[in-house]
């Protein structure tokens, strides 16, 4: 551990403010680096500006701080984890502390070899990516060929012994796909299953008018779901996440800001969720400089949205507002421009036109009307670089 990621206080030193739980789960962003192109990436549309990474001594002194405040799930994620070459050192760290441990992966790169060497290391278990249960589509949405290369990893992670959660991302291309989706899963073992629909920021949101699918298709994917519960039972666990913008309350952004979820990023800033860099007025902390105990109790960025103190109107006298903790802070960001205001997916905001809005003109277009109105924006670095270039705009997408 080098002395600028060292704690600040001994790891059973009391807290100084208690009334914070530590965080739960810690997800390492290991680096933005990422063979795929994939439309809907959450990670900074900008990030090709942001090449900075942390080495390897300073990610182990990131776990064992985190660790010692309490954390229990390690998420290694990206972009692609897997183009580290220092990613079973930290697996095999991350076992001799204690952490359960997932691996959240395109697939591309993890070849039987690396499966041996982190099954070694004492990884527990891994996520695999589908775009869609067709070639076609999944290489389209990831501009890259790499559908046979995931089935082919999928029986490997299988052989190796893993548990196995398969995700897929769904939008109005591949909604219609679910019943395929499932089958797939299905013949390749999966024990769980993530269909989780597209939330709208990062680029997701820049290409929101290609992706946000009708309300009908939502309702007949959820169909779809149930009736696979029912026959399937526990051969696999499926789990289907409803947009946003088909709710009439938001949900708990991450169980709530700065409450369970702690996320490092390739360069060291420490984040309350994914998206939050984004934020304007916000000076989010690094591990460079701060440790994690004073990041977490004390850093200015994750007390800003703690508790209720901090709600304008309508939230701040709502009945409602201990449980959904005025939703997403990057969502009322991006749909209204000020991450204060209340998540314009609850039907109590001002501002909710701006989702039935959204909603109405995904019903109303078909995906060669999206083309016209932009083109499809896959993630490269020509692209990050655009939209860096014009923040404004890409906030207005």
């Amino acid at each position: 551990m080098t002395g600028r990621c060292a704690p600040a206080h001994a790891p059973d030193a009391p807290d100084a403010t208690p009334a914070i739980p530590p965080p739960l789960w810690l997800l390492a962003e290991l680096t933005y680096r990422c063979p795929l192109h994939c439309v809907f990436c959450y990670n900074p549309v900008d990030y090709a500006d942001r090449r900075r990474e942390l080495g390897t001594d300073e990610w182990i002194g990131v776990l064992r701080q985190a660790r010692a405040l309490g954390a229990a799930q390690l998420g290694f994620s990206g972009g692609e984890p897997l183009v580290r070459d220092d990613l079973e050192v930290l697996v095999g760290v991350a076992r001799t502390l204690g952490f359960y441990t997932n691996l959240i992966t395109s697939g591309v790169g993890l070849t039987d070899a690396r499966l041996g060497h982190l099954k070694a290391a004492g990884l527990d278990h891994i996520q695999l990516s589908f775009q869609d249960s067709t070639q076609a589509l999944n290489d389209f949405l990831s501009s890259t060929r790499t559908f046979d290369l995931k089935q082919r990893t999928a029986a490997s992670i299988k052989q190796h012994g893993f548990p196995m959660v398969m995700n897929c991302v769904l939008h109005r291309y591949n909604l219609p796909h679910v019943a395929k989706i499932i089958d797939m899963a299905l013949a390749m073992g999966a024990e769980y299953l993530e269909l989780a629909n597209t939330q709208y920021y990062g680029w997701a949101h820049a290409n929101r008018a290609h992706l946000l699918p009708t309300r009908e298709q939502v309702a007949e994917a959820e169909a779809v779901v149930e009736r696979y519960r029912s026959t399937i039972g526990d051969a696999c666990k499926i789990f289907f996440v409803v947009p946003d913008y088909f709710e009439r309350r938001p949900k708990r952004c991450m169980n709530g800001w700065g409450a369970v979820f702690l996320g490092i990023a390739p360069d060291g800033v420490a984040l309350p969720c994914h998206a939050a860099r984004g934020l304007p007025g916000l000076a989010f902390p690094n591990v460079q400089a701060s440790s994690l105990r004073e990041i977490w109790y004390e850093s200015e960025a994750f007390n800003r949205y703690r508790g209720f103190e901090w709600m304008k109107e309508p939230c701040r006298s709502c009945d409602e507002k201990a449980r959904d903790l005025g939703g997403c802070r990057c969502q009322a960001y991006l749909l209204t421009g000020d991450p204060a205001n209340a998540d314009p997916v609850c039907d109590k905001s001002p501002m909710h036109g701006e989702v039935v809005e959204a909603v109405r003109f995904a019903a109303a277009a078909a995906p060669a009307d999206a083309f016209r109105e932009q083109p499809i924006l896959f993630r490269n670095d020509a692209n990050s670089r655009t939209l860096a270039a014009s923040p404004a705009k890409a906030a207005q997408r």
